[in-house]
């Protein structure tokens, strides 16, 4: 069955309760019987659309996060538990860092994380591990991290502007400690984690660049920590799904497979959501969810369809059928067909026939977000489309602002803050950077260039599948989500040219919510058993807890 069928989405609410005592850990490491994912820098109009989960925040000023000489090996520990149902939970947070080197052995830069670790559980070191991280690229790990990875997460009730602080903390019923350690990485420049000895950053600030130096931390981590022969898992969110698939090509290298990759909001191949002069797929790939959200917010001409799951399969299948096929006629498209596509287009979308007919059937992302509701003064989100913000002027071309990242920006980065000092101890002199530390994004690779190009990571998954076809791959779509589309990632995986084998181990989850589809508290259990299903199945069937 192809992967495009597998999962719709369901809703779940669970509550939970936890206690926690913290003991603090200065200076180097000891050895412990329990051992401790986009904001794109380029310089054209189509670029500045990317701008994903990293542009949630206003940058913070490189100089923050600089440094000399070698680091100081800190550490911080403590121990907790929360119960999740009827299970206690014990685990010890830590937070670190390892030291990158350079080819000529010179250290280069200091990788933070933050480690959670089940502590009072047989064969420990042998539980599933997950490296887990937001994207960007400069996005600092605290979005997964407090929305839904972490034993503690910040509460965001309902689809709408949070309001001033204080933010609640609550445990988190639907983490994956029970059964798998997980470590949250911060690439450098974002974070705690920083360049040392005056290395530029563009040692680290490129798709390739990024992927090594992942590997190089993930390979010492399994050192540090003795986890060589832990299960290992991949998850990123948004352009953390492209460093998901370069990085597990780039491990592969090192004699390191990885059991699975989870593919959060995924982004493959960028020519599906950049919108280019002349290339007319981002427009089929987009389309399905400008019907999903005019859907959810009643702007349907038609009224809502009887049933979501069969309406975008109807979507789908015309987006792929009669649409593609008129649009790749181009100017040669006769009177009838596109009077009869822009009708369709109308029905689908809520667009008006006369936006659409201006638009010569091709609307972007950014044009539908201002369009759909401007004459109610009101933009889409684009993280989330679920979420709407008034405008200041109906006339705008694009939305002023992402509704979405304004409602709850404030409470993720006051949470964590937070969390990490008075719950995990953490008392460094740095600031934590939430985004914005790695300017000047490197994207060539094999003699092309984001400019003259389009990143295109689906040979580096294709390969590490290919080579490994033990691998499992795991998407996650938001299908509210406009900055990373969930048909335009389904069409990337479609097109990796795997044997029929091999595409039996891609695997596809659809939630009703945005990008962050963690953010809707309803969803929390869908997502919990999607993941420990996952997990379970992909172990080697060895215990997990």
């Amino acid at each position: 069955m192809p992967f495009t069928r597998d999962v719709r989405a369901r809703v779940a609410v669970l509550t939970s309760r936890a206690a926690a005592v913290p003991r603090y850990i200065r200076g180097p490491p000891e050895r412990d019987p329990h051992p401790t994912a986009l904001m794109i820098s380029m310089p054209s109009a189509p670029i500045a659309r990317l701008a994903l989960c990293a542009a949630l925040v206003a940058p913070l000023p490189l100089t923050a996060q600089e440094a000399d000489g070698p680091p100081k090996q800190e550490r911080w520990e403590s121990s907790h538990s929360i119960t999740m149902g009827a299970e206690r939970v014990a685990y010890d947070a830590v937070i670190s860092s390892i030291t990158l080197e350079g080819d000529d052995g010179t250290d280069t830069g200091e990788l933070f994380y933050t480690g959670y670790f089940r502590t009072g559980v047989p064969n420990a070191g042998a539980r599933p591990i997950v490296f887990s991280y937001n994207g960007g690229p400069g996005s600092a790990s605290f979005w997964l991290h407090m929305g839904i990875m972490g034993p503690r997460r910040v509460v965001t009730p309902g689809v709408g502007p949070q309001g001033p602080p204080p933010y609640p903390l609550e445990d988190n019923q639907y983490t994956l400690l029970d059964i798998a350690d997980i470590v949250m990485i911060d690439p450098i420049g974002t974070g705690f984690s920083h360049t040392l000895n005056d290395t530029p950053g563009s040692e680290f600030w490129g798709v390739d660049e990024d992927a090594a130096s992942l590997a190089q931390f993930i390979r010492r981590f399994l050192s540090e920590h003795d986890r060589w022969n832990s299960p290992r898992y991949l998850l990123g969110e948004s352009y953390g799904t492209t460093r998901s698939a370069v990085l597990a090509s780039h491990l592969q290298r090192a004699n390191i497979d990885v059991n699975g990759i989870v593919l959060v909001s995924a982004v493959l191949y960028f020519p599906t959501i950049q919108f280019l002069p002349g290339d007319d797929l981002p427009y089929v790939t987009n389309l399905p969810s400008y019907a999903v959200t005019a859907e959810y917010l009643d702007a349907l001409p038609g009224g809502k369809p009887a049933s979501l799951p069969a309406f975008m399969s109807e979507v789908e299948a015309w987006a792929l059928g009669d649409y593609a096929s008129a649009l790749l006629q181009g100017d040669n498209l006769d009177t009838a067909t596109r009077d009869r596509v822009a009708e369709q287009m109308h029905q689908y979308t809520g667009l008006s026939r006369e936006f659409i007919d201006n638009a010569n059937l091709r609307v972007t992302a950014s044009e539908f977000e201002a369009e759909l509701l401007r004459s109610e003064g009101k933009q889409v989100g684009r993280l989330d489309a679920r979420f709407t913000g008034p405008v200041g002027d109906r006339l705008q071309g694009g939305p002023s602002h992402d509704p979405q990242s304004s409602a709850i920006s404030s409470a993720y980065t006051s949470a964590f803050n937070s969390y990490i000092r008075g719950e995990l101890g953490y008392d460094g002199p740095r600031e934590y950077t939430p985004s914005g530390g790695t300017r000047g994004w490197n994207w060539q690779r094999g003699g092309g260039s984001f400019g003259g190009g389009s990143p295109n990571v689906l040979p580096d998954l294709s390969r590490a599948m290919l080579r490994n076809p033990e691998l499992e791959v795991l998407l996650i779509n938001g299908i509210y989500d406009l900055a990373t589309p969930y048909f335009a990632a389904v069409w990337s995986l479609d097109h990796m040219g795997l044997p029929p084998e091999l595409r039996d181990n891609i695997h596809r989850a659809d939630f009703a919510a945005g990008h962050m589809m963690y953010v809707e508290q309803s969803l929390l259990l869908q997502w919990k058993e999607t993941l420990d299903a996952f997990i379970r199945r992909t172990s080697g069937a060895r215990p997990v807890s």
